[in-house]
């Protein structure tokens, strides 16, 4: 591969190149470099020699179900095609039991992790996602429950008056394992007073999942691209998840989440082709160098897209989720009933030439198929 780098690359890459073959750390403006000057198929070269080395021929994917409480939120961000006001035809509030009546189709089915994320409610405080934590780890106690993004944290934590850390160390004592990563959009300022002005800042994002990840959770980490933003603002974002890292180690996964345009305020930017796509997973896989794992999360950008993921170093498809999120889908994704059983993901990961590995939230595996 240094061969044909050294004969094919244009000459502003080809040192930042063999500098990804090395194991060397790019700084924020050799990756720029690398994003705007290399062409597709040199990024997916040095994104998969980056993921082979951190996982080898292996590709992940877990048994799982969402819970998504309500749509009803109390801010309204321009990209989102989710959120609904109190009242809407649309908005919908589970109540306790029909959230447990979603864990309970899922009696004698072998999956490890329910996923349980929605919109800011109001009136709901840090106790009553407490008890609904409670409610389904005695009813499932054997499977891992990450929950409630950092924006969600955030609004119940300040409502209660607590710190972070002992927010999450109460929701932890009610049967908290994991947090997910949504909610991190893009990091700049301007773009985020632009896109979601209401929303928890960046500090805030960051400053929850350090204090979660210092109490022993883990969490995943996510941006937002596709929209308004800019490749370096694509860089900063990373760049900041990066240096979090550095000081915790508790990210399990980076994962990026395309932007859908129908059925929101910003529909008039449209969407960034596949050939971006791909493009933002090679970058991502080769900047984050401690990030063990890049997930495609394929209700997001489609089966075949998360499958052409895996030539750009991407190693996680995430899971079966059973028709249980209706998040992207209400905002265009061609995934109108996100479902794939384990056969299936078996499949797309062998038609792509890799090894299948069941795992577990923290990708514990499961069992290699």
């Amino acid at each position: 591969m240094r061969d044909l780098i050294l004969r094919t690359a244009p000459a502003e890459v080809k040192e930042i190149a063999l500098a990804v073959l090395d194991g060397r750390r790019l700084s924020p403006e050799e990756a720029l470099t690398l994003y705007s000057s290399a062409d597709l198929s040199l990024m997916a070269l040095l994104a998969s020699s980056v993921k082979r080395m951190k996982s080898g021929d292996a590709v992940f994917f877990n048994r799982n179900f969402h819970i998504e409480p309500t749509n009803i939120c109390l801010y309204n961000c321009r990209f989102c095609s989710y959120h609904k006001p109190e009242g809407d035809p649309e908005s919908w509030e589970l109540t306790e039991n029909e959230i447990l009546d979603i864990v309970k189709r899922f009696d004698g089915v072998p999956v490890t992790e329910v996923h349980i994320t929605g919109g800011v409610h109001p009136s709901r405080d840090i106790h009553y996602y407490g008890r609904m934590l409670a409610a389904i780890r005695k009813a499932r106690p054997d499977i891992s429950i990450k929950a409630f993004s950092a924006v969600e944290l955030a609004y119940m934590i300040r409502r209660e008056g607590m710190t972070w850390t002992d927010g999450i160390r109460l929701l932890q004592e009610y049967g908290l394992d994991s947090i997910p990563g949504g909610g991190a959009e893009i990091f700049d300022p301007v773009l985020r007073r632009r896109i979601c002005p209401e929303k928890a800042d960046a500090e805030t994002y960051l400053a929850i999942h350090e204090a979660a990840h210092n109490l022993g959770l883990t969490s995943n980490a996510t941006m937002l691209y596709g929209h308004a933003e800019s490749p370096m603002h694509r860089i900063d974002h990373m760049l900041r998840l990066r240096d979090l890292q550095d000081r915790t180690g508790g990210f399990n996964a980076f994962i990026p989440l395309k932007f859908r345009s129908e059925n929101n305020r910003m529909s008039e930017l449209g969407e960034v082709p596949v050939t971006e796509d791909m493009r933002n997973y090679a970058l991502s896989r080769i900047f984050l160098d401690n990030f063990n794992h890049l997930k495609a999360y394929w209700p997001a950008i489609g089966k075949n897209a998360a499958l052409m993921s895996l030539a750009f170093g991407a190693d996680d498809l995430d899971g079966t989720i059973d028709d249980t999120t209706r998040i992207y889908s209400m905002a265009g994704s061609d995934e109108s009933n996100p479902s794939l059983s384990t056969t299936e993901l078996v499949a797309m990961i062998r038609s792509a030439g890799f090894r299948p590995v069941e795992r577990d939230t923290n990708y514990r595996p499961v069992k290699e198929w």
